[in-house]
């Protein structure tokens, strides 16, 4: 067959076949393709000196890149009986929190009683018990919590005031054990103590009492308190440079209950009142009340029992001013001329209360510093209180910091015993659990500042929709999508939801129904307006044109004793 190619470039190429093959079938061994396809180069000139060869390696120069297959493999540490139920625990207590996110109560009460089944399997003799029922009693707690709060749903601006201890105690009589009292002479011979120690009849009778079944486990629930507040006190003692033994003054005052009200309606730690809670710098408001903030009221403490000692020069008579108020006081030393507080007692100068206040100080602070003599070394106290501060610059429900720092509302609550609403107001420092401002400051990025008492907060689990939290929460679906960017957060992120909380909208509810009332009895009331009103009609109308009672001293509940 014959090729005939018309064009010059074809022909060329076939000339350059021709050569190619020409060449590789007359050498007898292959060229190197540079000699095809690279310009000839210049011949490299002789090297005028020798050329080295290069140094050799140390020895044992890549010894560290060999790889020690010889050496044995350290095996995983395996986890102990007692870890493992603890991580079981735990595992099933955050399927339950995450329940209870996804709106699952039951599903949750599931959860958490399995969490809890897990702990009590563990054996009797099983070693390092004591952690799981350390996890155990933490784990009940932080279950009631979470139900504390769903039962708390409508009611989320009541507070629980809980009972005075020593009101249990004004018109007692203590009577001196003849046991007792050389074992107290002794206990304050060798007790040191920047209070004043005296050994004295009440004072004895009172150690009685506290030694006893009833008074010991009254002491005992207080000293367990003690130390959640323990290192706070004594700092703020130290500052203002009053005697450390005045901590038992909060006992005997409160038992160490920030929300501790007495007949008398003073409030908090110390029980102020509101004349001389203002006296020290303890507002109060329709919100607010310092009374019950645990670090602002014991300053105010400590320098009021420092104006009452520079007045009375004595720190029993400063006690019983504490207690009755410095004008009563100072009218019992006029009236007797004693200046002591046991002649004061003696001659029945002072009130019941007061004559019993003093002695019960110095009976808790004796047993107190003298814990193992009265069996009362081993109690299981409780942690120090350890928080960080925000101040919130617009008002912020405290809910969506609970949801911010993954804890339930009640403890937040109990970390800010001085709010009394749920919304805390601008300017308002909020405590919060230590080493959490971060998340508040992320969830605080999240919402807007102006919504932060309106709007609440959602961690996103995955298969979360827009629509689903829309029915959820019962919002509009495109609200959800719009304040959140039109994008929904990754798992375990954080969301808005613009919805109020539970117990908000229920307190919504509230009112509209109340002003839906007021609105048909002001229409009733206007049609009939020609006919007198009777008492009863005009008692609905003022009532139903008041609004809804906010409950503050809804309930008073008894301390652990």
């Amino acid at each position: 067959m014959r090729i005939v190619f018309k064009s010059r470039t074809g022909r060329a190429l076939v000339a350059g076949g021709t050569v190619l093959l020409s060449s590789c079938a007359l050498t007898n061994r292959p060229q190197p393709l540079k000699q095809f396809f690279l310009p000839p180069t210049r011949a490299m000139a002789a090297p005028t000196e020798p050329v080295l060869d290069p140094p050799s390696p140390p020895s044992g120069f890549y010894g560290n890149e060999v790889p020690a297959i010889d050496a044995p493999v350290a095996p995983l540490p395996r986890p102990t009986d007692v870890e493992f139920l603890i991580k079981k625990a735990d595992d099933r207590f955050a399927e339950g929190k995450k329940a209870l996110e996804a709106g699952r109560a039951a599903d949750a009460r599931m959860e958490f009683d399995h969490a809890v089944e897990a702990l009590l399997s563990a054996p009797e003799n099983l070693p390092e018990r004591a952690r799981v029922e350390k996890r155990l009693e933490e784990l009940i707690e932080a279950i009631y919590r979470y139900d504390a709060d769903r039962a708390a749903q409508g009611e989320s601006d009541v507070v629980v005031y809980d009972k005075r201890p020593m009101d249990g105690m004004v018109e007692m009589t203590f009577s001196a054990d003849p046991g007792t009292r050389s074992k107290v002479k002794d206990l304050i011979l060798s007790t040191g103590s920047q209070l004043p120690l005296q050994q004295h009849d009440t004072v004895i009778g009172a150690v009685n009492f506290f030694s006893s079944e009833r008074g010991k486990r009254i002491i005992a629930a207080g000293l367990k308190r003690q130390g959640k507040y323990r290192t706070l006190i004594q700092r703020i003692l130290a500052e203002e440079g009053v005697p450390q033994e005045l901590i038992f003054l909060a006992q005997a005052e409160s038992g160490y209950l920030p929300r501790a009200k007495s007949n008398k309606a003073c409030v908090g730690l110390w029980q102020f009142g509101r004349a001389t809670g203002h006296e020290y710098g303890l507002m109060q408001t329709a919100s607010t009340d310092d009374r019950m903030d645990p670090e602002k009221a014991t300053r105010a403490a400590a320098r009021h029992l420092r104006d009452l000692y520079q007045h009375f020069g004595d720190w029993y008579l400063a006690m019983a001013a504490y207690d009755c108020g410095p004008a009563c006081v100072d009218h019992a030393v006029a009236r007797t001329g004693y200046a002591d507080f046991f002649e004061l007692r003696r001659l029945n100068a002072l009130p019941k209360e007061t004559q019993n206040y003093v002695p019960v100080i110095l009976a808790m602070t004796i047993i107190g510093k003298n814990a193992p003599e009265y069996g009362l070394d081993n109690l299981d106290v409780e942690s120090p209180l350890e928080t960080d501060s925000i101040e919130v610059q617009t008002p912020t429900h405290l809910a969506l910091i609970a949801e911010a720092v993954d804890r339930p509302l009640s403890e937040l609550k109990d970390l800010n015993p001085g709010l009394l609403k749920s919304v805390a107001p601008a300017g308002f420092s909020v405590h919060v659990p230590k080493g959490t401002l971060p998340q508040v400051e992320t969830a605080f990025a999240v919402v807007p500042p102006n919504k932060r008492d309106v709007w609440r907060l959602h961690r996103v689990i995955e298969g979360d929709s827009f629509a689903g939290l829309a029915k959820r929460y019962n919002a509009q679906t495109v609200s959800i999508s719009q304040v959140n960017h039109e994008e929904l957060p990754e798992a375990g992120a954080l969301m808005a939801i613009p919805v109020a909380y539970p117990g908000d909208r229920t307190a919504a509810k509230l009112a509209q129904k109340t002003s839906t009332k007021t609105k048909t009895v002001a229409k009733r009331h206007t049609v009939a307006a020609a006919k007198p009103a009777s008492k009863k009609t005009s008692a609905v109308a003022q009532k139903s044109a008041g609004k809804a009672p906010v409950r503050h001293t809804a309930a008073v509940r008894t301390p652990n004793s």
